[in-house]
């Protein structure tokens, strides 16, 4: 068993050990008071340079509720006040779908730096957010957090060693629900369902670990969407790369199940992890204490007793390093990484855009 560790900061994204411990805490304000609005805010708790500094919602009294829940802060009656305050720095944007685009742009308008949930309505509405962004000169980032895990950093670091030039990602993402109450299939609140929600993390797996150079050839996939609400359960389908890897991706909210696999397979050999989303040990659904996270790695005719398992700590759980990252492209100049971070996520939605546009649907 190999263990890999970091103390130092490398860069964007990463959950290695930050050097802003002596600058200023920046004072986030949340827009949104649902179930990962409460998950930022716990982390929140966790960070060296993060602070929560207000709370708005569409419903008063449920911005009310989180904000005594994380020390009493300040709750406006509406966004528009929260991204005006001088009392906040940046807005953390845990809305529907439908309504982030506006929110985002008023809060760059404001001089606010913005962290956004997503997926977003589509590639256009979200460069129009970016291009806000770079306007006012604020940071961009969205909230995928597994970007900022050590183990993403290491796995990057060591796959053309390791696995040699990527041939196929394959990734599945389910967790059992079928709450119809659940914003998630609403579709006047969130258009692309399971589609947007979950197979926008294997689609964010495709920009993590291809080549920024490999475009998008083609995409074709399936879906179900549920018969009483429109929307969108369940999807599979196949990408495909210029440089020749395919992406082959299953997402939904139809299996028994909590799956988060990924297998990315080179010429080489093959690295795969069983909880690429959310850590088994930091993930805020179902944390393992104790469990040694990290990735398998095989290759040639080696049977599972030959296959060697890499350890990749971490120094903080995968959103408290995600705040940790947007503090640092916040508060120290740093153009270059937050154009990283734009090019990731328009990336990454980009690929979104084009499986939801070549789906067969049926209910």
């Amino acid at each position: 068993m190999v263990s890999v560790g970091f103390e130092k900061r490398g860069g964007f994204g990463g959950g290695l050990r930050d050097s802003v411990v002596e600058m200023r805490p920046l004072r986030l304000g949340i827009v949104g008071a649902g179930f990962i609005a409460d998950v930022i805010a716990n982390s929140i708790r966790e960070s060296d340079s993060v602070v929560l500094a207000a709370v708005a919602s569409r419903r008063v009294e449920t911005a009310q509720v989180l904000a005594s829940k994380h020390g009493g802060v300040r709750v406006f009656g509406t966004w528009s006040e929260l991204v005006a305050s001088d009392e906040v720095d940046a807005v953390y944007i845990a809305t529907p779908t439908v309504v982030r685009e506006e929110i985002a742009v008023a809060a760059a308008a404001q001089g606010k730096h913005v962290l956004a949930e997503k997926p977003f309505r589509d590639l256009a509405s979200l460069q129009r957010i970016t291009s806000a962004c770079r306007a006012a000169g604020v940071a961009f980032m969205d909230a995928t957090h597994f970007s900022h895990h050590p183990r993403t950093v290491a796995i990057r670091a060591q796959m053309a060693e390791r696995i040699g030039p990527i041939e196929a990602i394959y990734t599945s993402f389910f967790f059992p629900s079928a709450d119809r109450n659940n914003i998630r299939l609403q579709p006047d609140k969130e258009p692309t369902g399971a589609i947007g929600d979950m197979a926008w993390y294997s689609m964010r797996a495709v920009a993590e670990f291809t080549p920024e150079t490999a475009t998008l050839v083609g995409a074709h996939g399936f879906a179900r969407k549920d018969p009483v609400t429109g929307g969108f359960l369940r999807g599979a389908g196949v990408v495909q790369l210029s440089d020749g890897c395919t992406s082959t991706w299953d997402a939904g909210y139809t299996v028994g199940a909590c799956l988060m696999d990924l297998q990315l397979m080179g010429q080489k050999g093959v690295i795969q992890l069983d909880d690429f989303v959310l850590d088994w040990v930091g993930g805020f659904l179902i944390p393992e204490p104790g469990h040694r996270v990290g990735f398998t790695y095989r290759a040639g005719l080696a049977g599972p007793s030959a296959f060697e398992r890499v350890v990749t700590p971490a120094f903080r759980r995968q959103s408290v390093q995600m705040l940790e990252d947007f503090a640092r492209l916040a508060l120290e100049p740093r153009g270059a990484e937050v154009e990283a971070s734009i090019r990731l996520s328009e990336r990454t939605q980009g690929l979104v855009d084009a499986v939801f546009g070549n789906l067969t649907v049926s209910v």
